[in-house]
């Protein structure tokens, strides 16, 4: 097995976990409560506090900060927990911090990711597969952003917001409602315009099932969203559309982005 390589600036507990392979470099600092997975690396002023976790081969660039207490004013030092998966690549001056009672204790952030230099996880956030966060992009506590969503540059999300998979999110726009899979919002006040084709098509999406989105997205802006999908979900649907129509008609308590008129 590799041994890890660990600075000696850098201040690393005796109690951390740390996995095989490991780089933690110059002036990191991690916590007693930290596991760091196989080949996780730290590159240098990192500092990994809390009960975290970060997954395999997962890269911290300078001056990130992961596992902090969430801010939060309710917070009163209750167990919390941030789990971050594998490959991951969280770039400079990034924070996620862990979750809170009310808010169920963990945020979870899945494989793969990319989250470029400023960003932001807030607490009790779900983070799936494939999550690009853009420069300086906040996501506020308790959102869900499901696999391959792709969050602008300077953008924000507003707390319990949910972002359906493999919707984009424009650069400086602000998400006060959920966002339907699939979805392409943007505007300094958010606004559904259209479906993420550019995403669709990367990911080998048919011809015949972007239309059939496009189709069901042009009847669902004639009507209130859930009415409406609750109808066309009970025609025969493709799984693109089902999956579209189930996030409508799932739990939540916020409204939808429509189209602008």
């Amino acid at each position: 097995m590799a041994e890890s390589a660990i600075h000696p600036s850098a201040v690393v507990d005796p109690a951390a976990r740390i996995g095989e392979g490991c780089e933690i470099g110059p002036f990191c600092v991690v916590g007693p409560q930290v596991t760091l997975g196989r080949g996780v690396v730290l590159k240098s002023h990192v500092v990994v506090a809390g009960e975290t976790v970060i997954g395999d081969e997962t890269v911290v660039f300078p001056f990130a900060s992961v596992g902090e207490i969430p801010q939060d004013l309710k917070f009163k030092g209750e167990r919390a927990r941030l789990e971050i998966g594998a490959r991951n690549r969280i770039r400079e001056y990034v924070t996620m911090n862990p979750g809170t009672e009310g808010g169920g204790g963990v945020t979870r952030v899945g494989d793969d990711g990319l989250f470029m230099a400023g960003s932001h996880v807030a607490h009790d956030c779900q983070i799936g597969n494939r999550v690009i966060l853009v420069n300086n992009a906040s996501v506020a506590g308790h959102c869900v952003l499901e696999d391959d969503v792709i969050v602008g540059g300077l953008s924000g999300v507003h707390q319990w917001v949910r972002i359906g998979r493999g919707a984009m999110i424009g650069a400086v726009t602000m998400v006060t409602a959920d966002v339907i899979p699939f979805g392409l919002v943007q505007g300094p006040r958010g606004h559904l315009d259209g479906l993420n084709l550019v995403g669709l098509k990367r990911r080998g999406t048919s011809r015949d099932e972007i239309h059939a989105l496009r189709d069901m997205l042009g009847k669902l802006g004639q009507g209130s969203f859930r009415d409406t999908a609750r109808q066309l979900a009970k025609g025969e649907n493709g799984p693109m559309v089902s999956e579209v129509l189930d996030f409508i008609l799932g739990p939540s308590d916020r409204s939808f982005l429509a189209p602008h008129p």
